[in-house]
């Protein structure tokens, strides 16, 4: 026989069946205000992130001083992704007395080079989107179709591992043209006697696969597709939640309003994520030295200590957030 404090505290937690009535209801409003589900083709995403790097390839040259290189260790020329992007693999990538800060950084390109300096490498930034970008939005959205398609909502973690292995293929598939990325943007902040002065991503690819072998496409590519892996799930996946959370639980339905406010907090998320892993990447694909992921690990700790986890966040985040 059951005692009062059990009754009590039975009366008092609701049946299974009256929380999954309350979920069900709440997925049904969330219908309604959603409206229809659109299918847009694989493309998109990739042609979508294209224009974004158009507008924000500068921000990913900026990115703070990740570590101090070896001088002996030579670098590559200059790809972009955004105008924002250079910035932040000069700064991950400074040496000596370079300007520490991002706006320092710009105005050092700026005199330096010129204007049209922060846009160095845009066709590699381009590729990247193209392939990288493609690969993860268009793999994501087709398996979460395929999940939703039988009436099932992904939760949280379910999404997240979607997340990761779109990001994981898309990081693979993107990797030659992030290393010509790399390369490319650090490249006018070399001597001339070490730049590599690819004329473009393709004629870096050629001299790529001439000079140092096919294998160099895929230099970095674990830290690379890693940090894909991350940066997916904390875009796409966050994304999602965030959007089902203000549409649960907000007056807002499916408009421009929650569409903006759910990609800022996952941009926030995404950029706090990746950092550390960014650094690394930035590391080992700027490099032909043979060194492993520990070893540059354990250079930055020396050099920089724990900050080197979170050296250009803000240029990276000032491109993942708009």
């Amino acid at each position: 026989m059951a005692t009062s404090g059990e009754a009590e505290t039975a009366a008092a937690a609701p049946p299974a069946a009256a929380r999954k009535r309350t979920k069900e209801e709440r997925v049904e409003q969330r219908k309604k205000k959603m409206g229809p589900p659109v299918r847009y083709p694989f493309w998109f995403g990739g042609s979508a992130s294209s224009m974004a790097a158009c507008v924000t390839h500068p921000l990913d040259l900026e990115q703070p001083p990740s570590l101090s290189l070896s001088s002996s260790l030579p670098f590559s020329p200059k790809p972009t992704i955004s105008p924002f992007a250079g910035k932040s693999v000069r700064l991950q990538m400074r040496k000596g007395d370079a300007p520490k800060s991002m706006s320092g950084t710009v105005v050092h390109i700026v005199k330096t080079d010129g204007p049209l300096a922060l846009y160095s490498g845009l066709s590699a930034s381009l590729l990247r989107q193209l392939t990288y970008s493609t690969v993860r939005f268009g793999v994501y959205e087709e398996i979460k179709s395929r999940y939703t398609r039988y009436g099932r909502e992904p939760s949280f973690p379910v999404l997240t591992a979607m997340a990761v292995a779109s990001g994981f293929l898309g990081g693979i598939a993107g990797n030659f043209a992030d290393v010509l990325n790399v390369r490319m943007q650090h490249d006018a902040a070399l001597p001339v006697a070490e730049r590599r002065n690819y004329k473009h991503a393709l004629d870096g690819m050629a001299r790529m696969a001439r000079e140092e072998g096919t294998l160099s496409w895929f230099r970095g590519w674990l830290p690379n597709s890693s940090r894909a892996a991350v940066m997916t799930a904390g875009q796409l996946a966050t994304y999602d939640t965030f959007k089902r959370l203000l549409v649960d639980h907000t007056p807002l339905g499916d408009t421009l309003t929650t569409h903006f406010s759910a990609s800022f907090l996952a941009g926030l998320a995404a950029a706090t994520f990746t950092s550390p892993i960014d650094v690394i990447k930035t590391r080992v694909m700027s490099s032909t030295a043979k060194q492993g992921i520990l070893g540059t690990v354990g250079d930055i700790y020396k050099t920089d200590g724990l900050r080197w986890m979170f050296k250009g966040w803000v240029p990276s985040f000032l491109r993942l957030g708009p």
